[in-house]
């Protein structure tokens, strides 16, 4: 064989190589965005929509990963498991006096169960919420909703009433979720 038929052989070898590492990035850019999509489920669908892109709301999901990782997050013993029962009863027994306090107690129960599984609580609500979305991509959405509600002052007596009564809603489905914390970490290991 001639040189110049050398370098042609070369060169196609080259560009099959090039044409198989392409083939097996994409390939691995779909299981990565096959396993978020099924590990996040609506979590993914509203980070992609809130980033610039979707290569970055998939770094964002993927950090998150890496953070829970390197969190110790366990289930609850039966005793604190009784315990915060016992005291989720009497924030919504409170809620008939004064919606807003109660309103406000469920969050800080939602935040003290999170503290006791494990999960960080020192950060915003934001945070809080991305850091849960790893393990409880179903009822993230719910906390921040409920933050939300709570944090709406504007409208009538009966706007804010309604406000605080979704508020309570959407902080007892979180709660509940946090409190049963055998099922959702068998999924995750």
């Amino acid at each position: 064989m001639s040189t110049g038929e050398w370098i042609g052989v070369a060169l196609a070898v080259v560009i099959v190589a090039i044409v198989l590492l392409l083939v097996a990035a994409r390939a691995a850019s779909a299981r990565r965005r096959a396993h978020l999509q099924e590990r996040f489920g609506p979590e993914y669908d509203r980070t992609v929509e809130a980033a610039a892109s979707r290569g970055d709301a998939e770094k964002t999901l993927a950090e998150r990963e890496r953070e829970r990782e390197g969190l110790d997050v366990k289930p609850l013993s039966a005793a604190a498991q009784q315990r915060f029962l016992a005291d989720w009863r009497g924030v919504q027994q409170r809620f008939v006096d004064d919606p807003e306090t109660a309103a406000t107690e469920a969050e800080q129960l939602v935040r003290r169960v999170m503290r006791e599984r494990g999960y960080p609580t020192d950060e915003g609500q934001s945070r809080r919420a991305d850091v849960m979305s790893v393990d409880h991509p179903e009822v993230v959405d719910r906390y921040r909703n409920g933050c939300d509600a709570l944090a709406t002052r504007s409208g009538g007596s009966e706007e804010q009433t309604e406000n605080l009564r979704r508020a309570m809603v959407d902080f007892r489905t979180v709660f509940e979720t946090l409190l049963d914390g055998d099922r959702d970490l068998s999924a995750v290991r």
